[in-house]
Order: structure tokens, then C-alpha cells, then sequence
């Protein structure tokens, strides 16, 4: 199981300006909330690299328990970027009221559909009990139309919300009444190693789905411009780092000491992060046929037509801070 750590928040205001011993130069401190996750490792990378920290940052990364406790942090200052899931972010405009933009890309979500040993097919799961993060999160509209492509509809199972990965994961291997799960790295792998059954990823039963996804609130962005592209370039700059094959053994360990895995899963995770077909994308361009997938998951499940991406999109920030590296 991963260690999980969680990072006090800091009190006062979540911006803050600290002098950094002594210098005279100003540090401005952002705090960003995640799921743990290897795809966090441009994140970590950034970070322990000093991409962060030469353009005068320093982040505070918090790990989520959930998808629920995230429009509340964002919207009281607690944190001020999350990287997680697209859909996420959709949720958080149109149930939450917040105004949320979507500002850089990432992965395809690096999702497996995980399942107990005496399960076989996805047909097998009618009437079984199916963990999930809340019944209404991105990943649970993108198991459902997994589940309706096999012939399951809404009432054929049992959804049982658990909370983030990690707590699916544990779920699966505690009660053998849970006989499903979406699961992202390390935790599919990690699951196989504990007995389970991996079933396959979801991009290859369901074609592109833009996954993990950084947004903040449109007002910050808009007040603190400058501090957030300089937060991109450096999130940039260490997923460059993370994809140049000379920086492999580094990267590897700072998956393993970030994320609190052993060398051989840290090593698996690389792999699959470093693709070039499903791994990160590129510089974390915004996959848009993969997000305008997951706008209509969502709308399906909703019985509406699904919104226009633009309304959940603000990608001028990004486009600000590629002009400069």
C-alpha cells in the first residue's frame, strides 16, 4: 500500500510571500492538491529539480482523500491548482457554481478496470457490488459506460463509493463482496500483485478520455497571472524532464521516494508514463477529442446534450507560458 502523506496546510493566507533565507528575492508559495498517483511525477519531478524554485516557487502538495473535499479548498483558498481528473473540474462548474477553468492537460489517466479473482468478464458483474470514488465522479460515468457497452444498465449493480484509489484499492482487498474497481498507477499494478485480476485499460475498450487535467479558479488566475505561468513552465519543464530517456534512473526514483513504492513498481510505472503512444502527453497538451469524450460520458448519465468545451477552458495561460521555454 502506498505511504500516504498528507502536508499541513499552512495558516494564513494561501498566498503568501516568504523571504528565502535572507535573499532579498521573494518566494511565492502556491499549494496544489492531487491524487497520489504516478501521475503526479511531473509534479514531483518540478519540485525535488528546482524548476519550482528557480522561477521564485515554492509548492505545497497536498493528497486528496476524495473528489468531494476538492471544490471546497479551491473555493475557501486552501489550495489554489488541483491536478485531477477533467470531468472533476466539469462538476465543480456545473453542480458546485465555481468558476473553474480548465488549464493544462496530461494523461489519458492511465485507468484499468480491476476486478476479483472469480470475476472473468465484465458480463459477470451484473448484480455484484462495484467500488467507485462518489457515484457521481468522472471515473464512475466513464465504469458505467463501460459497463452499458457489456450490457449492464444503471441497476444491474451495486455502486459502493469508497473514495480516491487508494481507498478502492484497499476496499477490494479487504471485502471480496467488492468485485470492481477503476484503478490508475500504481495501484493496478499493485492490485495484480495482491491476487486481483486486471481486466484491461479503459482508453482500449473506450477510446481517448483526457484524464488528469490542472485547473484553478478563474478569478485567481486572473489575479495572480503571472505567478501561475510561471508555475506551468516549470510543471512543463519537469515533464520534459521526466520523458528525456537520459534522466530515467532520476525519474524512476522520484517516483519511488514520492510515491513510497519499491524500485521494481517505480520502474513499471516509467514505463508506462514514458510510451509513446499512451503515455504523458506532450509539454501536457489538452487532449480536446479525448475531453469532449468525457463531456459526453458525463451528459449521458445526466440525460442532456453535453456543453461545449470552451466553457470549461482557459488555456491562455499555458499557451503564455510555451511561448517563453
Amino acid at each position: 500500500m502506498l505511504r500516504r502523506e498528507f502536508t499541513k496546510l499552512a495558516l494564513g493566507l494561501p498566498l503568501a510571500l516568504a523571504s528565502s533565507r535572507g535573499a532579498r528575492a521573494q518566494t511565492t508559495t502556491i499549494t496544489v492538491m492531487v491524487f497520489l498517483g504516478m501521475q503526479t511525477l511531473p509534479l514531483l519531478a518540478a519540485r525535488s529539480r528546482g524548476f519550482f524554485a528557480g522561477r521564485g516557487l515554492r509548492v505545497e502538495v497536498l493528497n486528496t482523500k476524495g473528489a468531494g473535499e476538492l471544490p471546497l479548498g479551491l473555493a475557501d483558498g486552501r489550495w489554489q491548482i488541483v491536478h485531477s481528473t477533467s470531468d472533476n473540474a466539469v462538476g465543480m462548474v456545473d453542480v458546485d457554481k465555481l468558476d473553474v477553468a480548465l488549464i493544462i492537460g496530461g494523461d489519458n489517466a492511465f485507468n484499468h478496470l480491476i476486478v476479483r479473482p472469480d470475476i472473468n468478464s465484465i458480463s459477470e458483474l451484473r448484480g455484484k457490488t462495484i467500488v467507485v470514488d462518489t457515484a457521481t465522479s468522472g471515473y464512475a460515468y466513464l465504469l458505467y459506460a463501460l459497463l452499458k457497452k457489456h450490457g449492464l444498465n444503471t441497476g444491474d449493480y451495486i455502486i459502493k463509493p469508497v473514495g480516491a484509489t487508494a481507498r478502492r484499492l484497499e476496499a477490494m482487498q479487504v471485502d471480496s463482496n467488492n468485485k470492481a474497481a477503476i484503478l490508475n498507477q500504481p495501484f493496478a499494478i499493485q492490485a495484480v500483485k495482491s491476487g486481483l485480476k486486471d481486466l484491461g485499460t479503459t482508453s482500449s475498450m473506450m477510446g481517448p478520455y483526457q484524464g488528469t487535467s490542472g485547473y484553478t479558479l478563474k478569478s485567481w488566475a486572473a489575479a495572480n497571472s503571472e505567478t501561475l505561468v510561471k508555475y506551468l513552465q516549470a510543471y512543463i519543464e519537469g515533464l520534459r524532464w521526466v520523458l528525456d530517456p537520459a534522466n530515467k534512473d532520476g525519474a524512476t526514483k522520484v517516483l519511488a521516494d514520492g510515491l513510497g513504492v519499491p524500485s521494481d513498481i517505480a520502474a513499471a510505472m516509467y514505463a508506462i508514463v514514458t510510451d509513446k503512444t499512451d503515455g504523458f502527453i506532450k509539454d501536457g497538451a489538452f487532449d480536446l477529442e479525448g475531453f469532449q469524450n468525457v463531456l459526453k460520458l458525463r451528459a449521458e448519465y445526466l440525460g442532456r446534450q453535453p456543453e461545449p468545451p470552451g466553457k470549461y477552458l482557459d488555456l491562455s495561460y499555458y499557451r503564455r507560458a510555451l511561448a517563453t521555454l
